[in-house]
């Protein structure tokens, strides 16, 4: 790996921290979740019924308990996994510091950005940062699996996701913007 290393003199107290809250995860974690959950039991409630089968009151209820349970039980389960390893980006004088939800962090100097950009709408936002070269990143010490990376043709990028940071994508894209005005 080559040395990249910027030397900057400057505030080190310039860091601007984005988090994406564990409540805005589950939320969302939640909805999509039940979004996907009820047209399933829907499609088999279809098909049982096609076959004959005529659902009692009680059954109604346990379809009712089903619907509003399952979700909430697996959303739970999921907020569980990535506790400690939802996605965070800092930006400093340095550069930037970030880590995708349950991946390994990554530094890299403004001089090794080449261009930043948004893709996706609401929660399903994504930053997609492209470095100069592959080897203008340094991966930082952490658990998870290896960074979220795009690549396409000959061009490779970072890929984090943003839309349930805090605070939100447009305040991470002017703040991006503030540090590298040419890049954004």
């Amino acid at each position: 790996m080559a040395d990249h290393v910027d030397q900057v003199l400057g505030p080190t107290d310039d860091t601007v921290s984005f988090f994406q809250a564990r409540g805005m995860f589950y939320v969302t974690a939640l909805w999509v979740l039940a979004a996907a959950w009820l047209p399933m039991l829907l499609i088999t409630l279809g098909v049982r019924a096609a076959a004959g089968y005529r659902p009692r009151p009680a059954d109604i209820v346990v379809f009712a308990e089903f619907t509003l349970i399952v979700p909430a039980v697996v959303a739970a389960a999921l907020m569980l996994l990535v506790w400690r390893r939802l996605g965070w980006l800092h930006t400093s004088v340095h550069g930037l510091d970030f880590a995708a939800t349950g991946r390994r962090p990554i530094h890299l100097p403004w001089s090794g950005i080449a261009a930043v950009a948004l893709h996706g709408r609401g929660p399903f936002t994504e930053l997609v940062i492209t470095p100069i070269a592959a080897d203008y990143a340094t991966e930082l010490d952490g658990k998870g699996g290896p960074p979220r990376v795009r690549r396409r043709g000959g061009e490779f990028a970072y890929i984090i996701d943003v839309g349930l940071m805090s605070p939100g994508p447009e305040v991470l894209l002017a703040e991006l913007h503030r540090r590298v005005p040419s890049k954004v």
